[in-house]
């Protein structure tokens, strides 16, 4: 850890420019003596390094000089491809290796190059979950990364919605999904290809290492975003298997995404996944909607119209 702290703050300094031991000690997360340790090594291993004393001091090095150890390591590369989301790089324990890489990048790249990166990052931010929620729990997300990335099988507790509600299945892991702030598994198993809700995943087992039948082979032909893809297009065809027919206000036609005619109500017919997803989600609009079509949606709302008014008499 130390040789890497090491490099990290040269790089810092190489970067920057001036700093003080207490801005590295911030950076490198140590205490300001080890700061000063870690200059001494620097300087006791040949490296053009000094301090200015006084209040606008600090230590720099000296004029020229640039290091090349700007090589990155197979954890800081693939770091570097999540350069844009810095919060999943540390949920997937790439982190620290993110923070390097940007680092070796930096000192890479030619002076006014570099000064573009740092606008860059000064004034853009993704920011990927949605707004009503802080993203589901993943404790087991570093542990399933690194079955990715070292194609090994995995034995995973999962909980699922129909029953038997929790299972327990060995699974070979091909790769993992960020999709709307939410992590997906996809991973072969006993009966093809499946995906997985991370933030259900109860427990995971690591198989024994040595053991040749926990390695395995992703499938010829397979490609993670093709299979992601097809994954996505199935979803949507199972979710809209049906319509309603409806009659809606502007308020209303604009929440759903219909185009209002005028200023009155207006008739639309509108895909619905099932009579239960519709009968919830129609009620949300309250007044502004009013469900013509089919007979058995339109009877479900009106029953429950009637027990809400007969709830709140009185």
């Amino acid at each position: 850890m130390r040789a890497s702290r090491l490099v990290t703050l040269l790089l810092l300094l190489q970067n920057r420019g001036r700093m003080t031991a207490q801005q590295l000690a911030e950076e490198l997360e140590v205490s300001v003596r080890t700061v000063y340790r870690d200059v001494e090594a620097l300087g006791s291993a040949g490296i053009p390094l000094y301090g200015d004393a006084g209040h606008a001091g600090g230590y720099r090095l000296l004029d020229g000089y640039r290091t090349r150890l700007t090589g990155l390591t197979a954890d800081e590369a693939q770091a570097a491809f999540l350069a844009a989301l810095p919060g999943t790089a540390a949920e997937l324990g790439l982190g620290e290796a993110l923070t390097t890489a940007q680092l070796k990048l930096r000192a890479a790249l030619p002076a006014e190059l570099r000064e573009h990166a740092g606008r860059i990052q000064e004034r853009f931010l993704l920011d990927a979950p949605g707004w009503y929620g802080d993203g589901d729990r993943t404790p087991y997300l570093a542990v399933i990364a690194g079955a990715v990335w070292a194609r090994r099988a995995v034995v995973l507790r999962y909980r699922r919605w129909r029953a038997p509600e929790e299972i327990e299945r060995r699974v070979e892991p091909y790769g993992l999904v960020l999709k709307a702030g939410r992590w997906y598994l996809v991973a072969g198993g006993p009966s093809g290809i499946r995906t997985y809700r991370v933030d259900q995943i109860l427990e995971v087992h690591a198989l024994e290492v040595h053991a040749l039948e926990d390695e395995f082979a992703v499938p010829d032909g397979f490609g993670l975003a093709a299979y992601w893809s097809g994954y996505l297009a199935d979803f949507r065809a199972r979710l809209h298997t049906g319509d309603a027919l409806v009659r809606l206000t502007p308020a209303g036609a604009r929440r759903l995404g219909v185009t209002p005619v005028g200023d009155g109500w207006t008739e639309a017919r509108v895909p619905i996944e099932s009579v239960d997803h519709a009968h919830g989600e129609f009620l949300r609009l309250g007044t502004d909607i009013e469900v013509l079509a089919p007979a058995e949606l339109r009877d479900r709302v009106a029953e429950t119209v009637r027990n809400l008014a007969t709830r709140y008499e009185g």
